[in-house]
């Protein structure tokens, strides 16, 4: 194929891309969370609020375990690796295109003796001696952008410094989420350990009223039997519980960067927070708030500058060569000294590689269409999550509440059942049905308090919370 042929079909191709238009996502949502907006969502919790959303459950030891995970956690170090990897990458790229150039040195010192021969004598001039030549030379290429590659490579490097900004910052919201997702499941089995060792205490109760009863020919062996069996029952419930506990916070401080520690380094208390109030949100803030959506659409402006670039690649380039330099010698009887300077131009136009660029924008085409479906799904996933979120977080509200009334009535039957069998005026099954009931209802509320308190921590990070939001995007544009 003759070169002729080559500049036609570049041309050809360039001409179509160029006239093609530029890729849109679709990022429409709805105007409104069709989750309903209970008590739990609140139109004070402000900005602020939600960049340290775990700070409205009004929890110190939560506050301080989080703040030290950003701090000190391994994942989090990592993360600020990461960004500060990618940020200088972002600059070697525009530097590629400043004044490129490498300075020279020389020197060089030779001693002769003529040692046989004819001598020719020349008056001023030696065969024997010491001669030295040095030199220094600056040489200099710098591309001049005609065509605008530099923009479109500034493009591309500032989408990939924001993209790693967002998912650093995307990290940390995780991180946060995570510490207190384990935190509050911690909490749990720390209560469930207290519930079970309280049922411990309650059963070797009836344990002893059991055997006294029958020492005393008022009960039957098989009461007592049942007794002792529930009681070892509860004891083994509680050693498990216990055994979870310790696993949990081992967890917890592996999230927090202290993995080493003793699990007894850290204290669970076994007081639940009540749920807190999430922001009022419409799902248009999801395009500014979710960290993982601005960095997909941080990517989309980067894989646009490459296209750009790919596209410019067709253009000819203009280099400038200027040098300067200097050089020094002298041998017996010759000294010389040369100073220079010099310019000059080169002009490079793709000919025979039109072909592979022509297969390169092709391929830059298809990564930027990924990266605008994929910014389409960060955004359609993000109104997923924060809807569902919402309405869970509400049925949760709901749940504690029905559980809360629910456990107080039975708590005081089991108390009132108690009392009666002491008393000798309910049998042993009527007081073990009433305190089995009360444990029951008891291990829910528990288990819906933890599970609404987990909800409302993936609800802060659906909306977005755990970071500060930057109010424009002007690093990807």
């Amino acid at each position: 194929m003759r070169p002729a042929v080559y500049i036609a079909l570049g041309l050809a191709g360039l001409s179509l891309t160029g006239c093609a238009s530029p890729y849109k996502a679709n990022t429409r949502l709805p105007a409104a969370f069709e989750a309903p907006q209970a008590a739990a969502v609140s139109a004070g919790v402000t900005s602020a609020d939600m960049q340290t959303w775990w700070t409205q459950f009004g929890d110190a030891q939560l506050n301080a375990l989080v703040e030290e995970a950003l701090k000190s956690s391994p994942d989090a170090r990592s993360a600020a690796a990461r960004l500060r990897e990618a940020q200088a990458t972002a600059g070697s790229a525009l530097i590629a295109f400043l004044p490129q150039g490498n300075g020279v040195g020389s020197t060089k010192e030779t001693h002769t003796t003529q040692t046989s021969g004819t001598t020719i004598n020349i008056p001023g001039f030696s065969n024997n001696g010491q001669s030295e030549a040095s030199s220094a030379n600056l040489n200099v290429s710098w591309e001049l952008d005609l065509f605008g590659r530099i923009f479109a490579v500034a493009k591309a490097a500032r989408g990939d410094s924001a993209a790693a900004r967002f998912n650093f910052e995307g990290t940390r919201t995780s991180l946060a989420a995570n510490v207190a997702d384990v935190y509050f499941q911690t909490q749990g089995l720390a209560i469930q350990l207290a519930d079970a060792r309280e049922t411990v205490r309650i059963q070797t109760e009836f344990q002893r009223i059991a055997d006294t009863k029958l020492a005393r020919g008022l009960a039957s062996r098989a009461d007592a039997d049942r007794v002792a069996g529930d009681l070892a029952q509860a004891r083994s419930q509680a050693a498990g519980v216990e055994a979870e506990l310790q696993a949990a916070r081992r967890t917890l401080l592996v999230l927090i960067g202290r993995g080493a520690d003793p699990s007894s380094a850290i204290e669970i208390r076994t007081a639940l927070p009540a749920l807190p109030q999430v922001p009022a949100s419409v799902p248009g803030d999801l395009l500014a708030r979710r960290p993982d959506v601005r960095e997909a659409h941080a990517r989309v402006a980067s894989q646009v500058g490459r296209l750009t670039y790919s596209q410019l690649a067709f253009f000819p380039t203009f280099t400038l060569t200027p040098g300067v330099g200097l050089s020094r010698s002298s041998q017996p009887g010759f000294r010389s000294a040369t100073e220079f300077w010099s310019i000059g131009a080169a002009v490079s136009q793709p000919v025979l590689s039109i072909p592979r660029l022509l297969t390169d924008l092709k391929a830059q085409n298809a990564r930027t269409e990924q990266a605008v479906i994929a910014y389409e799904k960060a955004v359609q996933s993000a109104y997923g999550d924060a809807d569902n979120a919402l309405v869970r977080l509400d049925a949760d509200a709901r749940r504690i509440a029905l559980l809360t009334d629910g456990e107080a009535r039975a708590h005081r039957a089991a108390d009132a059942g108690r009392i009666r069998y002491k008393a000798g005026l309910d049998d042993l099954q009527s007081a073990l049905g009433a305190e089995a009931s009360w444990r029951a209802v008891r291990t829910q509320l528990t288990s819906a308090q933890v599970q609404g308190l987990r909800r409302a921590v993936q609800t802060y990070k659906a909306l977005g919370g755990g970071w500060p939001v930057l109010t424009t995007d002007k690093e990807a544009r």
